[in-house]
């Protein structure tokens, strides 16, 4: 998340004059793809096949066919553990919960002794490919950003109403339960216990503003969710010097989640970056940029400003990392 400070270029680029904006129809590729995720019915594409196919995206490589087979099993192992309960109970949802909950993260014979652990070497998963499914499923050693997506992967598949939820640089699940109506959030990176909202605050400051806007805490829809997903892409574009196209996706994840303010403050920097590629680090002074270019260069820096000023208004901080 970069916000261009400017003492270089700011303060007269953005007294120059505005220039129309670029043309937003023009079809880029990994916008549209990412769209057609989004737009799937759940039936084309539930959250096990739509994070699949974002993070084949990111590493090619991925056996989507294999990693969803394994999903399957590891469903099937679950219900086979309800199966040892009074039918009764086996048919609840907390019932349901509680097996995910224990086939995870408790070790024994349906997981071959090999619980999921959170990586606390690596617990936002910034390494390369940490964040990948795949990769969790392989190592057992997840983050923030993996464990909640199989936790909600398999509840769907166990036929849970679960979502996705946000904090500052955080993803977690809320579950509701049948029998009562009422949702608990449940931290996946700690055993999938119940959580409170007042803990998540205390631990992860955020403003009034950003709750009540959706930024944070908000029970995700199904399409809100998809764009919290799909970010793994914005994210390997950013970090492969595709700004264009970056850009292009955050709208698309904008757009399905009009409070994403991670993806607007990921646009802002993606203006940024290209701001800093072609001028800040090509022209030495301002006076050596060319006369012609000077309207992108304005354009670049007020939509860095504008995306950062967006996020802010619904209440976004840049959250504290140390």
């Amino acid at each position: 998340m970069t916000r261009f400070l400017g003492h270089v270029l700011l303060g007269w680029l953005l007294a120059l004059a505005t220039i129309e904006p670029a043309k937003a129809d023009q079809p880029q590729t990994p916008a549209v793809f990412v769209r057609s995720i989004i737009d799937a019915s759940q039936s084309e594409m539930d959250f096990a096949r739509a994070k699949l196919a974002i993070d084949k995206f990111v590493d090619p490589t991925i056996n989507e066919a294999a990693a969803l087979a394994e999903l399957d099993r590891m469903a099937a192992t679950v219900e086979r553990m309800l199966g040892m309960l009074p039918a009764e109970a086996a048919s609840t949802s907390m019932e349901k919960m509680k097996a995910l909950r224990a086939f995870i993260y408790e070790g024994g014979h349906w997981n071959g002794g090999r619980p999921f652990h959170y990586d606390l070497s690596d617990p936002m998963g910034q390494q390369p490919g940490a964040q990948l499914l795949t990769r969790y499923l392989a190592s057992r050693k997840g983050n923030c950003v993996s464990m909640p997506t199989l936790f909600l992967a398999l509840g769907e598949r166990l036929g849970l109403k679960m979502t996705l939820s946000t904090a500052p640089l955080h993803l977690f699940v809320k579950w509701t339960d049948d029998a009562t109506g009422e949702t608990w959030n449940l931290e996946t990176t700690s055993g999938a216990g119940f959580t409170r909202d007042e803990h998540y605050r205390k631990i992860m400051p955020m403003t009034d503003g950003a709750i009540a806007n959706g930024v944070y805490l908000n029970a995700l829809s199904r399409r809100e969710s998809l764009s919290i997903i799909a970010t793994g892409v914005l994210d390997h574009l950013l970090a492969t010097g595709r700004y264009d196209e970056a850009i292009a996706v955050a709208d698309v994840l904008i757009e399905a989640y009009s409070a994403n303010a991670y993806a607007m403050v990921k646009k802002g920097t993606a203006y940024y970056r290209l701001l800093d590629r072609d001028f800040v680090k090509k022209y030495p002074k301002e006076s050596d940029i060319p006369a012609a270019e000077m309207p992108r260069a304005v354009a670049l820096s007020r939509a860095n400003h504008e995306a950062f000023a967006k996020a802010e208004a619904l209440g976004w901080r840049e959250p504290n990392l140390n």
